[in-house]
């Protein structure tokens, strides 16, 4: 073509209108952000999002769990600590963006499962597909001749389907050939991937309500005291957001005795063997009393409220003595263990001692050593109570209790007091305070339990979706789609030409198995075999 033909040609496209794209418009738009959202691929995204958004919950302190501890985090770090409530950090499983992309996610599996449950209940009503042209170029083919008519073969084929529970197509369907029959089975392959996808989505459901409606608390009992479910009663409580105080059973319980063993001698010395707990027990107040022993994973249950046995430990039983020789404090005090031989430590406040508060830190060996470490300090050598024995640090002053800054029932605030000295004592001893400032004893040393109380009106529905999970991973792994069609035709010399060929929808190594048990069911596929040998 000449050059001036071919610039004209070009001048005439630079001069020709511009072409317009379709636009999508307002519906076209949401349809494709909720084709977006319900795509596998969103579903995935957002799953990964919402594992990556719980790091933060154990990371930093949560205001559900510890307050105390979030309070502590905003003082010491003034300038970080601010930014960090802002985007909800400290109570992660609570905030917006954590409740959208839960949300969301939801939205996006009911969103991709629904439609494939209406696809596949539509591939139930249907029938399989009609025998192809070249069963040849199937990934497993069989084909021998026979003396039997087509329609014997025919017969045999279907009869053996059927037997092996293969849907068929009906004789009667649409371009069905009558020399030729059609079966498909595994159809519990989709489905068992089905039920897969709706038990997470159930599963979802279910831990939403459990954390929504739910709630659950610790509480340390010392040995022969007793709990009421009420709020007061809890040292930490967790409520869900759709949590009333009706929600609680009325039920109370006494701790009768704690009985904790361990191995004493082998290897494994000084491991823990056996926590039990006797309980007396009434679902309301107007219930008899009931008895039950609590032990590590088997819990008290009572109307779905569950009381389970969590640790165990020391509480040193102490009685006080002020400057003018009153009781002004007595009680137990849960000791903290702090090693495997629960050695153990905690604080005594007395506020109303006179003229002075009094404040005492605690060490507690249930197994005292024959000698102290200058080092180390006291350490238990072993976590059963023999011998049990204290060591005392005595403080006298101002404890800050009412400074308005709240306190650790664990730590001492001796920033404004005066150290009195240093005494260890045994069970039954007394430690008379210098220049008349009172004294302590060492009644016993009791045990206590830590307890959980947890209330999830969620769990069946997990527990069920997580069953049926199981249930349909299974049928999606052990289960194939696959089909088998058989052909007959007459040859060149009257006889009876059989083509069996069978199609997985993925690859299986049984599928030529399953092949060769329809041709074996054919007649005269055995002679056929014979003479090929």
């Amino acid at each position: 073509m000449p050059t001036d033909a071919i610039n004209a040609l070009k001048a005439a496209d630079s001069e020709a209108a511009p072409s317009h794209q379709p636009t999508l418009g307002f519906v076209g738009g949401l349809r494709w952000m909720w084709r977006q959202l319900t795509s596998m691929r969103t579903a995935l995204i957002l799953l990964f999002l919402l594992a990556l958004g719980a790091v933060p919950g154990s990371i930093f302190p949560q205001r559900g769990a510890s307050p105390l501890r979030v309070g502590e985090y905003l003082q010491d770090h003034s300038t970080a600590g601010p930014w960090l409530d802002r985007f909800g950090l400290f109570d992660v499983y609570a905030s917006s963006w954590f409740a959208a992309i839960y949300l969301l996610l939801m939205v996006s599996l009911a969103g991709c499962i629904l439609p494939r449950c209406i696809q596949h209940g539509r591939n139930l009503r249907s029938v399989p597909p009609a025998t192809p042209r070249n069963l040849a170029r199937m990934p497993e083919h069989r084909t021998f001749t026979t003396d039997a008519t087509e329609s014997e073969v025919v017969d045999a084929a279907e009869a053996s389907l059927r037997s092996a529970r293969f849907r068929l197509r009906p004789r009667t369907a649409p371009g069905t050939d009558a020399s030729s029959m059609a079966a498909e089975k595994g159809y519990l392959h989709e489905l068992g991937n089905l039920v897969f996808h709706v038990s997470l989505l159930v599963l979802l459901v279910g831990v939403a309500w459990g954390s929504w409606f739910g709630y659950h608390g610790t509480v340390v009992i010392v040995e022969g005291d007793g709990f009421a479910n009420t709020l007061t009663q809890y040292d930490d409580f967790v409520p869900g957001r759709g949590f009333s105080t009706s929600m609680l059973a009325p039920f109370s319980f006494t701790m009768d005795q704690f009985d904790a063993r361990f191995l004493k001698d082998g290897p494994n010395r000084g491991q823990p063997d056996q926590y039990t707990a006797d309980v007396t027990y009434r679902v309301n107040l107007d219930a008899d009393p009931r008895q039950q022993q609590l032990q590590v994973n088997k819990p008290l249950n009572v109307n779905g409220t569950k009381v389970f046995l969590l640790g165990h430990g020391y509480a040193p039983v102490f009685t006080v003595r002020d400057g003018n020789g009153d009781v002004a404090w007595s009680g137990a005090v849960p000791a903290l263990p702090q090693d495997p031989s629960f050695t153990s430590t905690t604080v005594v406040k007395v506020p109303d001692a006179q003229p002075e508060q009094l404040g005492f830190n605690v060490t507690v060996t249930p197994t005292p050593p024959t000698q102290v470490d200058p080092t180390t300090g006291p350490r238990s050598i072993f976590p059963e109570a023999n011998d049990p024995r204290v060591y005392l640090g005595a403080w006298a002053g101002d404890l800050g209790l009412d400074s308005g800054v709240p306190q650790n029932v664990y730590q001492l605030d001796s920033s404004a007091m005066e150290q009195l000295g240093r005494e260890d004592l045994a069970v039954g001893q007394t430690w008379k305070l210098p220049d008349g400032r009172g004294s302590i004893t060492f009644d016993r040393l009791a045990e206590f339990a830590n307890v959980q109380v947890a209330y999830d009106p969620g769990r069946w529905l997990v527990l069920l979706a997580a069953v049926a999970a199981i249930i349909g991973i299974s049928l999606s792994l052990l289960i194939r789609r696959r089909r088998v069609w058989v052909r007959t035709s007459v040859d060149g010399q009257g006889r009876t030409l059989v083509d069996v060929a069978g199609l997985a929808q993925t690859e299986w190594a049984a599928l030529a198995q399953e092949v060769d048990a329809v041709v074996a069911s054919l007649p005269g596929a055995q002679t056929a075999v014979e003479e090929q040998k």
